[in-house]
């Protein structure tokens, strides 16, 4: 039981990992761009993690995680925003290669604009909960910084994508908040978010997965252009 979190990291980056040196995917070669941009994102997420766990936003069941743990948060919490962040790159490249995905210059402009909107004013509306102010307004405020400012051209992709990456999402993220498990590895004070769940996992999840995604996204795309 204790290896449950460890296990859940490594069967979601394993198959992924092997396949990145298939001769028609070759994502190996875009390593050096992934862990770089991991790292710029990790460092910013590790901190908000530390943070709310810290003042009891959320915590970690030690049944389920071997103990070793660095600023509060357990070595398999770090392996998260390594394991979950390369299984989903992975799979926005594959995206790529296999089919190119482009929307109207007006249409994503609408999109970005109603969904950051929609955001910002459930986040000001739940100010008093953290968890759900947090991630909803950072999220408002990213979407329209990657559109109109730094002009990000993938947009399209990533949100035709995300829907695919909510299936292994919803796998992985219902197994760490207690579907099928008598607790769950991964508890939340229900006071800080919005008590709404699909299944077990909290709504905000499904944004919180959304912004750091889009985040790894962003800076791989940036590091791998410079390396082109």
């Amino acid at each position: 039981m204790k290896t449950t979190y460890l296990l859940v990291d490594l069967l979601t980056v394993s198959i992924p990992f092997a396949f990145s040196f298939h001769p028609k995917l070759k994502f190996n070669k875009n390593f050096n761009s992934f862990i770089k941009a991991n790292i710029v994102v990790s460092l910013i997420f590790l901190a908000w993690d530390a943070i709310f766990t810290y003042i009891g936003v959320w915590g970690f069941n030690d049944k389920y995680i071997l103990g070793l743990k660095f600023y509060h948060l357990p070595i398999e919490e770090i392996l998260f925003f390594i394991c979950i962040p390369f299984a989903c790159v992975f799979t926005y490249h594959c995206s790529k290669i296999f089919i190119q995905i482009k929307w109207s210059q007006k249409a994503e402009n609408a999109f970005v604009i109603v969904l950051a909107l929609s955001l910002f004013i459930l986040g000001v509306v739940f100010w008093e909960k953290l968890y759900t102010s947090a991630v909803f307004i950072s999220t408002a405020i990213l979407l329209p910084t990657l559109r109109f400012y730094f002009k990000a051209n993938w947009l399209a992709q990533f949100f035709s994508i995300y829907p695919l990456l909510l299936i292994p999402f919803f796998i992985v993220n219902g197994i760490l908040t207690g579907t099928g498990l008598e607790q769950p590895v991964v508890y939340y004070n229900n006071a800080e978010n919005l008590g709404l769940r699909l299944l077990t996992i909290p709504i905000e999840d499904v944004v919180y997965g959304f912004e750091l995604l889009l985040l790894n996204v962003y800076f791989y795309e940036r590091f791998k252009s410079r390396q082109a």
